[in-house]
């Protein structure tokens, strides 16, 4: 059975800005991971958490492309990541791993939505191995280097809320909604928090899930 979902009390609501988010707190020496940092929500959260003073290491399928739209930004750097490909995974955590940084901050943003049916790795559908096998995989992986009081967030969507999940198979030959991939990604947030069960209460670390969007 799975828990009721309930607000954390943050003060904040859909209106907020990632600006407002952070005023007043300043995270100079702090390191935050955020994959498809380069675009959309993940570029505005890189510039916020750049302004508070954050290193930002980006993750993106097109580190050129990337590059380039961080053009300007502070305390940034984009290194090769393709969700949808285990083995890229592996080589982006273990090169942040032989780094000998440690992670603050881990936001899994990148996603793909609605494409055409994709077969990915061991016949896993894409929207399905990119958004949420992907990032649980990133995350596991990059375990030994998550820091003290670090914080990892899922950003997903409340469509979770309009479809129920279907457990019995990862290839997924129909998604007909967005709910149902959104409910993968609230069953992917779960999942992390037990694989990361054991950390969070010798480090102090916590998984959480953002809904940045209104239904």
């Amino acid at each position: 059975m799975e828990n009721a979902q309930h607000l954390i009390g943050s003060g904040f609501n859909a209106r907020s800005t990632a600006d407002d988010v952070l005023s007043g707190i300043d995270l100079t020496g702090k390191l935050a991971i955020i994959t498809g940092g380069h675009s959309g929500l993940g570029l505005e959260t890189t510039k916020a958490l750049s302004r508070a003073g954050a290193y930002v290491l980006i993750g993106s399928r097109q580190p050129e492309t990337a590059a380039k739209a961080l053009s300007g930004i502070d305390n940034a750097e984009v290194d090769r990541l393709d969700l949808s490909d285990l083995e890229s995974v592996r080589q982006f955590a273990e090169r942040f791993l032989a780094s000998g940084r440690k992670a603050n901050i881990i936001i899994n943003n990148a996603g793909v939505m609605a494409c055409p049916e994709t077969r990915v790795g061991p016949g896993w559908e894409s929207q399905f191995a990119t958004n949420h096998v992907g990032h649980f995989a990133l995350v596991n992986r990059l375990w030994p280097a998550i820091a003290i009081g670090a914080r990892v967030v899922a950003v997903s969507s409340a469509a979770h809320g309009i479809t129920p999940i279907d457990g019995t198979t990862s290839s997924f030959s129909m998604v007909t909604t967005a709910g149902r991939p959104m409910a993968k990604q609230r069953r992917l947030t779960r999942s992390l928090r037990f694989s990361l069960i054991g950390l969070a209460r010798t480090q102090e670390s916590a998984p959480f899930l953002c809904t940045p969007a209104r239904f």
